[in-house]
């Protein structure tokens, strides 16, 4: 009795923990310990907030009867801990972000196989869509409290790491160069080559908005990075090609978005994503229908002789 309780027990808390780690497209239950680390030394409510969000959207998706192995792969649960972290990050109040947070959590469950179908059905995937159309929705109805950025000093080399890093920690709604740390142990520790793409694509967008001419606080900030970071994990199997058109694109929306003021979170990554996966099933389609029939099949069938 005891031991069928523990391994429920150990198998909820494994749930919990992969849809964690699918806030940076890992189901790994160590991924996800490693954001709620980094989460615990940035600010003990973004822990708080992930787990709250996680927690309400699992719930709801085993109230409406969704795929279980969807459910223990963290699927259901990332964009509630996502809604979590964006309702704690916006919302002072700490009982009003913690109310807000359970019904964001699961109002990104509601309508999300229907979604998710329409979606599959054009080979794309859901990332973080739910969570930024439930956190666009509430939004208007506060005012977002976020202090401004501090002036930068003249940026040193030994800094860029610090603000690489810090994009990292952002993909969690963290900052800090340590969470940073945390964040790529855990995508590490599923894929070793994933953590470098998502390095590469932190660097490569942060690059890029530094030459046309985003403050140095952001780039500490961690704000620069973040969405580079996650386009280069979500297209790292097609390429070097996809990856970069991907974060090329994801600055461009970055631009437009910090220009006219819009809290647009993690839109870039999923718009640019989306964008490049599209073209690129468009292309190997017309280089499917293009390829000529081959030779054996145009050549008239051999005669058959019978006997007997």
């Amino acid at each position: 009795m005891h031991a069928a309780s523990d391994q429920a027990e150990s198998a909820s808390l494994r749930t919990l923990l992969r849809s964690l780690g699918q806030i940076v497209l890992q189901s790994n239950a160590f991924t996800g310990a490693c954001l709620v680390a980094a989460w615990l030394i940035c600010d003990p409510r973004l822990a708080c907030a992930a787990l709250t969000g996680a927690v309400a959207a699992n719930t709801g998706a085993v109230l409406a009867g969704y795929s279980e192995a969807d459910t223990r792969d963290g699927l259901h649960g990332f964009n509630g801990a996502l809604a979590g972290l964006a309702a704690f990050t916006y919302i002072a109040d700490d009982a009003t972000a913690a109310a807000a947070a359970i019904l964001a959590g699961l109002a990104t469950v509601w309508g999300l196989e229907p979604w998710s179908r329409w979606l599959r059905t054009r080979g794309l995937s859901v990332y973080s869509s739910p969570c930024l159309i439930v956190t666009w929705l509430w939004l208007p109805l506060i005012k977002p409290g976020a202090a401004p950025l501090a002036p930068a000093h003249l940026a040193t080399f030994a800094r860029i790491p610090d603000g690489l890093l810090a994009g990292l920690a952002q993909t969690g709604f963290a900052s800090g160069a340590m969470a940073g740390v945390l964040v790529l142990a855990g995508i590490a520790a599923s894929s070793w080559r994933l953590a470098m793409w998502a390095l590469a694509g932190a660097s490569m967008c942060s690059a890029a908005h530094l030459l046309l001419g985003a403050s140095l606080a952001s780039f500490h900030a961690g704000l620069l990075g973040f969405n580079g970071a996650l386009t280069a994990l979500a297209l790292a199997d097609t390429g070097w090609v996809a990856v970069f058109g991907g974060t090329a694109l994801v600055v461009v929306l970055q631009q437009a978005a910090g220009h006219y003021g819009l809290p647009v979170m993690t839109a870039p990554f999923v718009a640019a994503t989306w964008s490049v996966q599209t073209l690129a099933r468009r292309r190997h389609g017309k280089r499917a229908t293009a390829t000529p029939k081959p030779v054996e099949l145009r050549r008239p069938p051999r005669p058959v002789t019978r006997t007997g």
